[in-house]
Parts: C-alpha cells; sequence; structure tokens
C-alpha cells in the first residue's frame, strides 16, 4: 500500500504540469490561429480538411517540443520559457513555409489538401528538431 501512496505523490506535480502545458497549447492555438490570415477555426467548421490539416500538424509541432520542455525543464518557469521558445518557433515555421509556398493561406482556404499536408509536414518536423534542441 506504500507504494501506491509514493506513486501519488507525483500526481500534484502531473496536475501543475499539465495545466501548464494545456494553457500553453491554448495560447499558441490562439496565437497561431490570430496571425495566419485564414481563420482556421471557421474554415474546419466548414469542412475544410486542408485547414483541418495543417492546424493539427501546427498543434503536433507545438506540442513535441512542448513535451521536450516539460521533460527536461528545472521548474515550472524554465518549462514555460522553453514553451514560449517553441510557440515561437512554430510561429515562425509558418511564415517560412508561406514564402516557400506560393499563395499558402489561399490555397488553403481553397481546399487544397496538398498545401495542408505540407504546411502540416513542416510543422511536425520543425517541431521534432526543436524538441531534439532541447535536450539540454
Amino acid at each position: 500500500m506504500e507504494t501506491v501512496w509514493i506513486s501519488l505523490a507525483g500526481v500534484p506535480y502531473f496536475a501543475v504540469y499539465f495545466a501548464l502545458a494545456a494553457l500553453l497549447l491554448l495560447c499558441f492555438a490562439r496565437i497561431y490561429s490570430w496571425v495566419t490570415p485564414h481563420h482556421e477555426f471557421d474554415l474546419i467548421r466548414a469542412d475544410n480538411s486542408a485547414a483541418a490539416v495543417a492546424f493539427g500538424g501546427a498543434l503536433i509541432g507545438f506540442s513535441i517540443p512542448l513535451s521536450s520542455a516539460i521533460t527536461h525543464s528545472m521548474s515550472l518557469l524554465d518549462c514555460a520559457i522553453w514553451g514560449a521558445v517553441a510557440l515561437l518557433v512554430q510561429v515562425l515555421t509558418f511564415f517560412v513555409v508561406k514564402l516557400t509556398l506560393k499563395q499558402l493561406p489561399n490555397r488553403i482556404r481553397q481546399g487544397e489538401l496538398a498545401a495542408g499536408i505540407f504546411s502540416a509536414a513542416c510543422s511536425i518536423a520543425v517541431g521534432i528538431l526543436n524538441a531534439a534542441s532541447m535536450s539540454y
């Protein structure tokens, strides 16, 4: 029975880190949808698969380094700082992909799945590199 209580001793830490991660994820979703010229949530509600794939890839691309920040952080503040770095990197990734793929927002608005998949793949790839770079 004692091992159960020892295991449960970590629940408050889990809850705090999970709450921070959820807050950072919500902030990311809001900021990302604010800086992109197309309105992800409206497009997704309208059954636009390209928007759903691109936005989903961005969420995954942010969550991967965020999980690395949680794993490697020494404190909640450290985790929040590296979460902010991950957020910045993902937002910058959108702008680089937008420069690389002409008319990206319009193509996503029009439901071009190839554009959404490419955007998602870039977000996830950068997220993986970002996470690996956070293994300090």
